[in-house]
């Protein structure tokens, strides 16, 4: 076609916009010149044989070594950057069972990814062998792959994941000016929290003791002691590899010195008399952690409970929903792009500053707070009282349940 090259040419060709219609042109290269004062049009391969060209119109098929991409697929994300390159890898083996297969979102790690548990997962894939992770890694961008599985019910919520390319699983990641570095393939890291990170993080803990049961690799006892300012804190944790990476944590972040680690069963901790705040960061329930936490609490003075728990909501309608006591801040809501996905298996449900709480909400921080008070009561001799502070909705992992925090304030009643 007798047209002048450059990219957004018009092309007077009628059969163009019938082309893309159909689908059949590819839109990841632009029309380009070729000898003879023609252009070319580029055309998906798999489609040619739809190809349906009146004869009146001077055309030939002509391949192209290096074709020019367009702006378009200069733009491509991630996801569809590693989409066309397994499409090429695969050629005619390609089918709609692979590229269900392939990965739209993942998590991103320093130079290492972790795919989710249903990439590549069918048979033809088996037969490239290491070439597939080369490409993988190469598409978006990363050194190391990793897989992930479901978590393992052994009590310590360890992972259950593959490496696919690399030689160890060791990664640094940096969460609120927090440095926090751990293996994969032998701890969870859920970046599904940060809201709950950030919120702990602006907690005025100046010169108090904190004593958190469940402490995992730091994921809360960080934020306490580098932003919230604590004074000490006493970490508790019996999974050895989550301890490791729980050492390395506190030492990256300069706080080793102002931290005592406990590895071992948290319900057999011999603390006592010592909290000013204790974080019970265990979900589905930490009720196991009950007890300890009331044992922990100064008797004299008392302190605030930071109790997590996952809620189930009736998916009938709500009645008319009633308040409880907020605090004063909202927590901001968490990002992703590009296919890395801070929240891969949640829906992301948040309840935000002056928002009502649903009423199951409340009548879990109500039974909880009667269920401490008594527990107090019984422990110390006397009468205890317990205060709602706040019910942070962090997180949702199905339509009808959600990962709460209570903010329960804990004092003794004076005589």
């Amino acid at each position: 076609l007798p047209c002048g090259a450059g990219e957004g040419l018009t092309v007077p060709w009628p059969c163009r916009e019938h082309l893309e219609e159909e689908q059949l042109l590819d839109g990841c290269y632009r029309l380009q010149e070729v000898p003879g004062g023609r252009m070319a049009l580029p055309v998906l391969a798999e489609k040619l044989s739809q190809l349906r060209l009146p004869q009146e119109m001077p055309c030939e098929l002509v391949w192209i070594q290096d074709p020019v991409p367009s702006r378009a697929a200069r733009r491509q994300t991630p996801a569809q950057k590693l989409r066309d390159e397994l499409q090429r890898l695969m050629g005619e083996s390609w089918s709609e069972e692979l590229e269900r297969d392939v990965p739209r979102a993942w998590q991103r790690h320093g130079d290492l990814v972790l795919l989710r548990e249903d990439s590549f997962r069918a048979a033809p894939w088996e037969k490239l062998g290491p070439v597939l992770w080369e490409t993988v890694a190469s598409a978006l961008g990363a050194q190391r792959l990793a897989r992930r599985g479901r978590v393992l019910p052994d009590g310590m919520r360890s992972p259950s994941v593959t490496l696919l390319l690399g030689q160890d699983g060791w990664v640094e990641h940096l969460d609120n000016g927090i440095r926090y570095t751990f293996d994969v393939t032998k701890c969870m890291f859920s970046p599904g929290n940060i809201t709950e990170k950030l919120r702990v993080a602006s907690l005025p803990c100046a010169g108090e003791v904190l004593v958190d049961l469940y402490a995992g690799i730091g994921y809360f006892t960080l934020p306490y002691l580098v932003h919230a300012a604590a004074a000490f804190a006493h970490a508790c944790e019996w999974n050895g590899h989550a301890v490791e990476a729980l050492r390395r944590n506190l030492a990256l972040n300069g706080v080793q010195d102002r931290c005592r680690i406990h590895h071992g069963d948290s319900r057999q901790l011999e603390l006592r008399d010592i909290a000013d705040r204790v974080n019970l960061g265990l979900i589905p329930s930490s009720e196991e952690g009950w007890p300890v936490a009331c044992r922990v609490l100064k008797k004299g003075t008392g302190g605030v409970l930071h109790i997590h728990h996952n809620v189930e909501t009736l998916p009938t309608p709500a009645p008319p929903q009633t308040s409880v006591l907020w605090a004063e801040r909202g927590s901001p809501e968490g990002a992703g792009s590009d296919g890395e996905v801070q929240h891969p298996t949640e829906d992301g449900g948040k309840e935000t500053l002056g928002a009502r709480i649903r009423p199951e909400w409340q009548r879990w921080a109500e039974a909880t707070a009667a269920r401490i008070r008594g527990l107090l009561a019984e422990l110390h001799g006397q009468p205890w009282r317990t205060s709602i502070l706040h019910v942070e909705a962090v997180k949702s992992y199905a339509p009808h349940v959600h990962h709460l925090v209570l903010d329960l304030e804990c004092r003794p009643t004076l005589p």
